[in-house]
């Protein structure tokens, strides 16, 4: 049924329930799977305090870290892999778009009103995507 998958994934704890998820699905379809982490760039103005640079460039490198790791896990290759830098919901996408994606997977855990249902990430990508998209309700955290 599906074809091309994207896995949206803020590289969070949540991650693991998803993965499980989504390699499920994968099985189920027997389709390609891409995943993607969007980094949120810091505001405009922190750029006025020294080493800001380098800390979003440390962010964007360990996401990078984190997405070929899990990108192992899932045997996902290279050229199926982003990380990238801007909106989330714009980036996200944008990828779906350009891979030609027909489902996009990724995980909500929103807290109030409208997002408690789908988390805002999660509600924007939904209203905005030109393909399916399958949110996953996340767990509740424990205290």
């Amino acid at each position: 049924m599906y074809k091309h998958i994207l896995f949206a994934t803020d590289l969070t704890d949540d991650t693991e329930y998803l993965v499980a998820k989504v390699r499920k699905l994968c099985a189920l379809m027997h389709g390609k799977l891409s995943i993607v982490h969007v980094v949120e760039p810091l505001p405009g103005y922190s750029y006025a305090y020294l080493g800001i640079e380098d800390i979003e460039g440390q962010l964007i490198a360990e996401a990078r870290q984190s997405l070929t790791k899990l990108a192992d896990t899932l045997q996902v290759k290279k050229d199926d892999q982003w990380v990238e830098v801007g909106p989330t919901k714009t980036k996200i996408l944008k990828i779906a778009e350009d891979i030609g994606a027909d489902l996009i997977v990724c995980g909500s855990h929103g807290r109030h009103g409208l997002s408690l249902l789908l988390g805002s990430t999660a509600n924007a990508i939904l209203h905005g995507a030109k393909c399916d998209v399958l949110v996953v309700r996340l767990p509740e955290e424990t205290a």
